[in-house]
This record gives structure tokens, sequence and C-alpha cells, in this order.
């Protein structure tokens, strides 16, 4: 087994290193990566066939997040490409100005250090964690499970090869090579070397993170996200969005997981929606409302309201007004993303308002909580947590700031 402490050791040595590297140099080792990825295609993909051949017992959304194509390493490619094209947050000056006595004081924005990232399933974060962290000055200390090990492997040894002949330290990128939870634990508990981490993934993993960790948190929970369809709401781009929000890729965190519609908007457009949703294959569940506007349709309990499906699973329930929509979002919710549907301004200034999520949409599906879709060029993940970053977590929420102070002698009397 690692030693995961010397490894974090020298993680931590190789992040001084790299917190004051030109940003020609990480850019020049990002370019270089992304074209290890696409030249190297076959050997990931070889490996990823070898973890979905013992993934028969994952669910199809899980699979889904698991399986690689030749087009899900190019984005991939494209991802390292583009964050090599964003500005380099290291350094930049977030405010400043002379004091009375002459002191001229400075917030100068500032790599983390070493940032941990524990994740499940999907390979294409290895790659995104790897580059974000490099282009924000931070060495990295990557994690999978077990059931993408093989996949994460391979791109983390590509990469870090790259990043190795680039010039950099070769700590500068680590990979915990085991899928025994014993690691993880010991991993949590290593304050003195590790700055940050972040675990991406299921609620059984965030808990357990949560609980055991001796360092800095910054969650990226569930998503239960909603769509709220409005009163006022224009039913054929309530329908487009809606369906997009929940069909388009299922299993991943920023899919629609709880439909709510206004009583008033219920009869003409549940019954159409519903019948577009189960001609793609969508379960769903309902409320009694929504279960007398269609047939066939399972009761929702009341766990439902608060599931992440990951699937082609639907809870649908029908509100009386904008403010039950908001308590209900706010209550099950799990403060990700969520949308509003509507032609009135008020009522979509007080749902972005009132909502207290990352994310907070009028008129767009959730699908578009993502760094690349945000122009961050990829993301950590999608923080659920306030402090100190929220949202689709980039560059600039992979950096902490110092105060730079300079004088000509002053003493404080």
């Amino acid at each position: 087994m690692q030693n995961l402490r010397e490894l974090a050791k020298a993680a931590k040595i190789a992040s001084y290193e790299l917190a004051v590297l030109s940003g020609a140099i990480k850019n020049k080792a990002l370019v270089s990566m992304a074209g290890s990825l696409k030249a190297k295609s076959k050997e990931i993909l070889s490996a990823n066939r070898k973890d979905l051949a013992k993934a028969d017992d994952l669910p199809k959304a899980a699979r889904e997040r698991l399986s690689l194509n030749e087009q899900r390493i190019k984005l991939m490619a494209d991802s390292l490409q583009a964050v090599a094209a964003l500005k380099d947050p290291v350094g930049e000056v977030i405010e400043g100005g002379l004091r009375p006595n002459g002191l001229w004081i400075q917030k100068v924005r500032v790599p983390i250090g070493v940032v941990a990232i524990i994740y499940e399933s999907r390979p294409n974060v290895t790659s995104d964690c790897i580059g974000l962290c490099l282009k924000s000055g931070n060495a990295c200390i990557l994690k999978g499970g077990s059931e993408a090990i093989n996949t994460n492997r391979a791109i983390y040894h590509i990469l870090k090869n790259a990043a190795v002949e680039s010039g950099l330290h070769a700590e500068t990128i680590n990979f915990v090579d085991t899928a025994e939870r014993k690691a993880l634990t010991e991993l949590l508990g290593l304050s003195d070397s590790i700055d940050l981490i972040i675990p991406r993934g299921g609620e059984g993993l965030i808990n357990f993170v949560q609980k055991h960790s001796r360092i800095p948190v910054i969650k990226h929970y569930k998503g239960v996200c909603h769509t709220y369809v409005d009163r006022h709401a224009d039913l054929r781009m309530a329908e487009a969005v809606c369906f997009n929000a929940k069909v388009q890729r299922p299993g991943v965190c920023n899919a629609m997981e709880t439909l709510l519609v206004h009583n008033e908007a219920s009869c003409d457009f549940l019954p159409e929606m519903i019948k577009r949703y189960v001609q793609a294959g969508v379960e769903i569940r309902g409320c009694d409302k929504t279960v007398k506007l269609a047939h066939g349709i399972r009761k929702a309990k009341e766990q439902d309201w608060s599931l992440e499906y990951l699937d082609l699973i639907l809870s649908i329930k029908v509100v009386n007004s904008l403010d039950e929509a908001i308590t209900h979002i706010n209550h099950y919710g799990s403060h990700h993303s969520d949308s509003i549907i509507t032609e009135n301004y008020n009522n979509a200034r007080e749902f972005l308002n009132k909502v207290d999520s990352a994310c907070v949409y009028v008129n767009a599906s959730t699908r578009f909580t993502d760094g690349y879709e945000f122009g961050m060029g990829a993301e950590i993940g999608i923080s659920t947590d306030k402090l100190h970053a929220r949202g689709p977590m980039a560059l600039g929420e992979l950096t902490t700031y110092k105060y730079m102070i300079f004088g000509s002698g002053q003493i404080r009397t």
C-alpha cells in the first residue's frame, strides 16, 4: 500500500514550487496534456473497457457516467485547452489602497496549496481536476472510486507524464492507487500536508468525508434540482425546457428530479408533458392531483421529494402558489440548481431572491449548471456549500488570498 503521509508531504513541497510558476509554463503543460489525451485515447478506452466489464451490477445511469468514448475524451482534451486559454488567477490584485500612515496594502489571490479530490464514477473528473488545480497553482491528490480505477489510473499516468515532460515537479499531480476505504480514512487525517478536501459523489461518500475529515471540506452534494412551471409560463417553452432538464442526460447532478406545476397551468400542461416523458421511458411519480391527470402514474411517497434519482425517474407535484413552490424547493431540495418558467417579471425576481440554491434560473434548463457552460473552462464540481465557494467551482474558487503590505519604515505607536 502507498505511504500516503509521504505522498502528501511531497505534494506539499511541490505546491510551493507550483505556486510561483509562471502562467506560460502552466499553459504549455496544459496544452501538452490535452494533446497526450487525444494521442493516447485508445489506451484510455482499453482501461475503461476493463472497468465496464466489472460494472454489470451498476445502475444504467452509473454505467453511463463511467463510460468513455472518443468524443468524451476529445471533450476532456478540449476542456484542458480551454483552461489553458483562461486568465491565470494567481497574483491577481483583488483590491488595494494606500493607508494614511503610508502603508500600501494589497489583497492578492494565491493558491490554496494541496487539494485532495475524492470522487466516484466519472473518469472525466480526473482530467478536469488535474487541469484546474494545475492552472490555479495547487498540487492535487486524486482518489477515485473502485468502479473507475483502471480508467482513472490511465488518465492520471498520461497527464502526469505530459506535465513532467513540460518541466513540472513530479509530485504536482498525485493519485491514490487503491480503492480501500482505509486509505480514504488516512487521507482525511493528513491535515499537516493537505489544505482542502473536495468530495464529489453520493450521499454516503459526502457524509463519510464530513464525519471523518480533520481537513476543511467543500461539499459537492447531490443535485435534487427542480423546475417550477408558473401559471404565467409559456407552456411550449416549459415543455421544451422540462424535457431537456430530465431526459437529455439524467445521470448527472444538474438533471431535474422534481417538476412543480402551478395548479392553474396543470390541466393544460401536464397531460401532454407526461405523455412525452412516458414515450421517452421516464417513470413518473406524482402527487394526488398529478395521478388524476394521467393514467398509469405511480403515487409519489414522501421520500421521493428529496431523492436524487440520477435516472429516468421524475417526481411531479401540483402546487397552488409561487410561495408553495419556493417553500417546497427550500425544504426538499439540495441547494444545487432550480428553475422557474414564467413570463411574469415579478414572479421571476421573487423566485431568484427566495430560492436558497447555488444556481437559480429563469426560463432555462438546470442542465446548464456546469463550469464549461459558465465560461470557466471546466469545474472541480458544483459546491452546495456557502463557504468558501458556491456553485460551479473553477479557477477562482481554487484560490484564497493573502495581504501584501509595502512600507517605508513605519512603526506602530
